[in-house]
């Protein structure tokens, strides 16, 4: 009898015995000859591409593995370290662009898992980042793909979906909330002179308080399956320009603003966000396949839409607080965005109860 797959230590531990049996549901009759490591990427998680060599069958020529890195005991304490790979083991379905998976594996004693999947690049995908902000077309393509997924999941419970009966309500944690706290000083301080006094002036503590007053609204609201860490870092854009969505650590369970703000904030430039947040937030709306009783209202979903800027501005300035997360230019890119956003939709009065 064939041992269980396990979570490689290493990346060498990769064999191609090892890769046959991970992508041996998806491709039958497959037997991988070769694999050949083409990438590494060990940091916030530990990232490989390999491609593969064939011997008997077909499979892809090339995969993309993720799994758990150095920050394991922080994504413990935040309530995101195995969400992920619960998500794709779940196997339900996702109606917006994602990689397929092909294995997921889980190590619970050992706080890691690991996720073996296509690679997007082959379908001619191009990952995205701040500094490559999608287009007001690839913004509403990828709204479109929110709404489909937030239609399907529309007030979801475990007695509806109790293949997700693990997912988390958002509430603002104190594991959450303390990392924040002890991160924003820093973020702060190199963002200094390049936010909008308006926000400036709340400080690390104020900016965290308006986080957790946003969260904790989210959590009481009519609920569906959030993708909850839907920024432009985690899109990519396919050819037709149809946008896809990487990165399901952080998914949640929670009202539909905390992704369509987080996404729309971030993706876009100022310009373009001022010029058709309106537009693209009603394209939003009219997408969601529900019934007229369930639907949000414009006023509500306007101030909704608002409130949720503390959300993008709080984590970015705490992602700018860290080094090796992201780029600094990354994050000061979203920093700007978020606060921007912030103060121009007077994102305080509209999180007021």
């Amino acid at each position: 009898m064939s041992q269980p797959l396990t979570v490689p230590a290493d990346w060498d531990e990769v064999t191609p015995q090892w890769m046959t049996a991970a992508l041996a549901r998806h491709h039958p009759g497959a037997r991988v000859g070769d694999v050949h490591l083409v990438l590494r990427d060990d940091g916030t998680n530990r990232r490989a591409r390999f491609e593969l060599d064939f011997a008997a069958g077909s499979g892809p020529r090339r995969v993309f593995l993720k799994a758990e890195g150095e920050h394991r005991l922080v994504h413990s304490r935040n309530g995101n370290l195995f969400n992920e790979v619960d998500l794709f083991a779940s196997e339900v379905p996702l109606p917006v662009d994602h990689p397929l998976v092909y294995r997921a594996l889980v190590d619970r004693p050992g706080l890691d898992w690991l996720l073996v999947m296509e690679d997007v690049t082959l379908r001619g995908a191009d990952p995205r980042d701040a500094t490559r902000p999608l287009t007001v077309d690839q913004a509403a393509a990828g709204l479109r793909g929110l709404a489909r997924l937030h239609s399907h999941y529309w007030d979801f419970d475990a007695a509806t979906q109790p293949a997700l009966a693990w997912v988390r309500t958002w509430e603002p944690t104190d594991g959450f909330a303390g990392g924040l706290r002890s991160r924003i000083p820093t973020g702060l301080d190199r963002a200094d002179g390049q936010l909008p006094a308006e926000v400036a002036r709340y400080g690390a503590d104020g900016i965290v308080d308006l986080w957790a007053r946003y969260v904790a609204a989210v959590g009481q609201e009519t609920p569906t399956l959030l993708h909850a860490d839907a920024h432009i870092g985690n899109t990519y854009v396919l050819p037709g320009d149809d946008v896809g969505f990487l990165d399901w650590q952080v998914v949640r369970r929670g009202g539909w603003s905390q992704d369509v703000g987080y996404f729309l904030m971030g993706a876009l430039t100022t310009p373009d966000r001022r010029d058709h947040e309106t537009d693209l937030l009603r394209h939003y709306l009219d997408a969601l396949d529900l019934p007229a009783d369930a639907r949000p209202s414009w006023e509500s979903a306007w101030r909704g839409y608002r409130a949720s800027a503390a959300y993008g501005l709080a984590i970015w300035l705490s992602t700018l607080g860290t080094d090796g997360w992201q780029r600094h230019d990354v994050s000061l890119a979203l920093v700007g965005r978020y606060a921007t956003a912030f103060r121009d939709l007077d994102a305080e009065a509209a999180g007021q109860p």
